[in-house]
């Protein structure tokens, strides 16, 4: 008896979970079809090498020693590269003086970018999409939109938002003079039916973080214990041995009907709407997930990033070869889009960057290399991984379980540097620049397999044999899609059947008008 009340609990618990959430999890099913192959939209650093200017070196009178000077900054810049900007070589100097953001000061006569005119931001939308300036609607952004919802976003606020007749809209920062945000007709409506109803990602609720945050969780656990309630009762209702009856024969399932389909699809992807559920939820705050292996001062990532770098960026080392001849050097290999001054072990050298794949190393003495010296890199990273020492290293041309990229985009070959810790961090090192581009520790094993692994089937063995993940993944989620629909469709009945004896309650009229249309 009170196995069977337990039971009768759990399916009363469960039918009315999913005549609350059936339409829910049925959004959430259908969208991640969609996001399978559509983002949010956004733009990454490929996107605006492949609409950046090739740097004219003709143009450059200023060094970058002068060119920072114009600041009067004591201490050195964090970042400095030299880019087109509106047609003009100039000088990006990132986190001078110890403060955030960028300044820009023009190459070609020393003069600092100031504050971004009409004019200019016209012109910076206009070079980006290609569409004639007088065919753009101009609006004045100072809050939230749905395309600038995200804190990144703040400090460039106020927006200037661009758009044409054809649907593509840029949003240009009026305090950086920089294209932050961009999107097309087609991006929006992919993201209308996967990304933001998929995250609940609707401006009035998203505007409110902590609220958003709640709902988010609390949905995403309903959901959860839901999945969980109705994978136990099919389970306790199964009977092997066929002890129900169907059209006249023996069945292990007690239904017929819709109900019976809910219960065959329960069966086989339940687990899965109960995995994916509880793995959203894991991606919210205050959930202990982290993206990478700490790189923060004072840590093992820390110290090798620091080690690789070899001290402060130093503009006056690159006189030896200035940016003139270093863009000469490349010019037969790379259209150059973004020259980088950086520091490899405290060595100045050049980056030449034309798009993520093509990238160039020009050192001060020597020609220029398509990548730093891996067995270099690795003795700076065992001078760097002391007292604990590295457990391995070694140059890999493939993606592990670590670090992978079902798009395919991150680099490779990469250094794989393994510490001899407790936590067996490890570190994945571009020789192409000889920054870190991935790390993992064993602290993070929730955020790799709970949540990347549950909720994105990220798995190598499943990536190195596309379209396998594809296959899978789309499987799973048609079949979750179709138990969400058999759930709509017994909600209905449900809500029909307690509004028909809720009428026939209410009186005589309107009972004879229910036996009518009954």
């Amino acid at each position: 008896r009170v196995l069977i009340g337990i039971r009768k609990v759990a399916i009363l618990c469960h039918r009315w979970m999913g005549v609350t959430f059936c339409l829910l999890f049925a959004w959430w099913f259908i969208s991640g079809i969609f996001m399978m192959y559509w983002d949010y939209p956004g733009i990454s650093q490929a996107d605006r090498l492949q609409r950046a200017e090739v740097i004219d070196a003709s143009r450059i009178k200023v060094s970058p020693s002068d060119a920072y000077a114009a600041l009067r900054q004591n201490r050195p810049p964090a970042s400095a590269q030299l880019v087109m900007f509106a047609g003009r070589p100039a000088y990006r100097f990132g986190g001078q003086g110890g403060r955030g953001g960028q300044t820009l000061v023009y190459a070609d006569d020393g003069t600092r970018q100031g504050q971004c005119s009409d004019e200019l931001a016209l012109r910076l939308a206009t070079a980006w999409t290609g569409q004639p300036g007088n065919l753009a609607r101009i609006q004045e952004i100072t809050e939230v939109d749905q395309w600038t919802l995200e804190g990144q976003f703040r400090s460039s606020r106020p927006l200037l938002k661009y758009s044409w007749p054809d649907g593509e809209q840029a949003y240009v920062s009026k305090r950086t003079c920089a294209v932050v945000q961009y999107t097309t007709r087609s991006s929006r409506i992919f993201a209308h039916l996967g990304a933001i109803p998929h995250w609940l990602y609707y401006t009035p609720l998203r505007k409110n973080g902590p609220l958003w945050s709640r709902i988010v969780i609390w949905s995403s656990g309903l959901a959860t214990v839901a999945a969980l309630l109705g994978l136990a009762v099919g389970i306790a209702m199964y009977s092997p041995s066929k002890r129900y009856w169907f059209l006249g024969e023996p069945t292990s399932i007690p239904y017929k009907g819709q109900k019976r389909l809910h219960m065959i699809f329960g069966l086989f992807f339940g687990i899965v709407a109960c995995t994916w559920a509880f793995s959203g939820m894991l991606s919210m705050d205050p959930f202990p997930l982290t993206t990478g292996a700490d790189m923060g001062p004072g840590s093992g990532g820390g110290r090798m990033v620091a080690a690789l770098r070899g001290g402060r960026l130093q503009l006056g080392a690159f006189e030896k070869k200035p940016p003139t001849e270093a863009l000469a050097e490349v010019a037969p290999q790379l259209r150059v889009k973004q020259l980088e001054f950086t520091m490899f072990a405290g060595d100045p050298v050049y980056l030449a960057t034309e798009d993520p794949r093509h990238t160039r190393v020009i050192p001060m003495d020597g020609p220029p290399q398509e990548q730093i010296d891996p067995d270099r890199i690795i003795q700076v990273l065992q001078l760097a991984s002391k007292p604990t020492g590295l457990a391995e290293a070694r140059l890999i041309n493939e993606y592990d379980a670590y670090y992978e990229d079902r798009h395919r985009e991150k680099p490779l070959p990469v250094i794989l540097a393994r510490l001899d810790d407790q936590q067996q961090t490890r570190y994945y090192i571009d020789p192409r620049t000889a920054r870190a581009v991935g790390g993992y520790s064993s602290g993070l094993w929730m955020s790799r397999w709970l949540y990347h692994g549950l909720h994105s089937l990220d798995f190598p063995w499943l990536y190195k044999h596309r379209p396998a993940w594809d296959i899978v993944t789309l499987a799973l989620l048609l079949g979750g899609t179709s138990l969400c629909i058999t759930s709509i469709i017994l909600a209905w009945r449900v809500i029909r059947r307690k509004a028909a004896v809720h009428a026939l309650r209410s009186g005589p009229r309107v009972k004879e008008d229910l036996i009518t249309e009954t």
